[in-house]
């Protein structure tokens, strides 16, 4: 399996510009900027990999859990997976130290032990928090 995503990017770093688009059209053409990167915290003027980092962890875990409480005879019945990526300056210019995740479940009969294991089971083994493994991954889940 492979999946693909194109960048283009114009001009220089700080006041360049340029588009994403993603195999599936989900982003077509999608903008992102120095400013959308490391000046806007509110996140209103456009993307940036950071935060396509996020949602693309948030939704691995999401599915990994999924998959694990289904095999437990527990199937959710919802799962809201949030993550955080933290950059930070550095000696080699900005890294990304961090992404922690914050999940809200709703599963009907499973224990709070059970599911704090599957919680965990599913941080280490979703293929993205696996290709994370230079930065710090957290996890803080709760039953509703």
């Amino acid at each position: 399996m492979k999946r693909h995503a194109t960048a283009i990017w114009c001009g220089a770093l700080s006041d360049g510009q340029g588009s994403l688009t993603t195999q599936s059209g989900a982003l077509q053409d999608h903008g992102y900027s120095f400013k959308a990167r490391f000046e806007d915290e509110s996140g209103k003027s456009g993307t940036n990999p950071e935060e396509l980092l996020a949602a693309a962890h948030a939704g691995c875990f999401a599915m990994q859990l999924s998959h694990f409480l289904a095999e437990n005879g527990t199937p959710a019945e919802e799962l809201k997976a949030r993550a955080v990526v933290t950059v930070d300056p550095s000696d080699q210019g900005f890294t990304i130290t961090g992404s922690a995740i914050t999940l809200e479940a709703k599963v009907p009969g499973v224990d709070a032990g059970t599911f704090a294991g599957l919680a965990e089971k599913a941080k280490a083994g979703c293929p993205v928090s696996r290709a994370l493994g230079a930065i710090e991954v957290s996890l803080d889940a709760r039953l509703l």
